[in-house]
């Protein structure tokens, strides 16, 4: 397989898969979540893999999450962000049932629907220059694909809803003191680090590591029927004025001004 967006390796029974536009942070558009579903779904047909590692390439970032550049202009193709925001929710659906575990190898910054990714992910190792956080209410969305919800369950429910509400961003030491992650290690210890977990799962049962899996989604599979009313709801808000107010202030490079949607 081909691929622009992601490079894509399998070595030694575990599938690496690195986002690949640091350019732009590695943040994703319906291009890169399409090679990320193609790359996902043969390796859950592969017995060979028996776990699944996640990183960014470059130093700086992990995943920017969803690329702002086609938000760009005060009237968006609702046609266009609807594609990224049910691209992006087909990801994370394909990451939970993957049979395999799966590791967010965290090297930068992993903000908005890249820190999502950490939150759908098995198990998530950092490194200490790592920063995690939400960027919703800021630029006129909100992380319904796991900050509103699921990552209430792994640090709390009042956490979580400083996390989503205020946009704050957070170490990698915090992430680990709240439960966010699992370890946190030096930059240049990350990759050994990684494939250290993924030797020590690797030399488990494969079946029971399905089940095992298969067995900790039962929040996300409850949780399922409130991820397909809160997509609607984004799309209810597309180019309403609260996204086109933050949406070019983050192009202007200024604060948003949402005091004045109250006014």
């Amino acid at each position: 397989m081909h691929f622009d967006d992601i490079i894509f390796e399998k070595r030694d029974q575990v599938a690496w898969i690195t986002l690949n536009r640091p350019e732009r942070h590695n943040s994703f558009d319906t291009k890169t979540l399409s090679e990320l579903k193609e790359a996902l779904l043969s390796i859950a047909n592969d017995s060979n893999i028996g776990v699944v590692v996640i990183t960014g390439a470059g130093d700086k970032a992990f995943c920017a999450g969803g690329y702002l550049g086609d938000l760009a202009h005060a009237s968006v193709d609702r046609n266009k962000v609807y594609g990224l925001f049910d691209s992006a929710f087909d990801v994370m659906l394909t990451l939970r049932r993957l049979p395999q575990p799966v590791i967010a190898a965290v090297n930068g910054y992993a903000i908005g629907g890249g820190n999502e990714l950490v939150i759908v992910s098995d198990l998530a190792i950092a490194s200490s220059r790592a920063k995690f956080g939400q960027t919703g209410t800021r630029i006129g969305s909100a992380p319904v694909m796991g900050g509103t919800n699921m990552l209430g369950l792994q640090i709390g429910d009042k956490r979580a809803k400083e996390v989503s509400f205020l946009c704050r961003q957070y170490t990698a030491d915090e992430a680990l003191q709240m439960g966010w992650i699992n370890a946190v290690v030096a930059p240049e210890d990350l990759y050994n680090e990684a494939q250290k977990w993924c030797d020590e799962l690797l030399s488990k049962s494969p079946l029971y590591l399905t089940i095992a899996k298969i067995s900790s989604n039962v929040w996300w599979d409850l949780l399922y029927e409130r991820f397909i009313t809160d997509m609607h709801m984004l799309k209810l808000a597309v180019n309403s004025p609260d996204m086109v107010e933050g949406t070019t202030a983050f192009f202007e490079k200024r604060k948003p001004d949402f005091g004045k949607l109250r006014r």
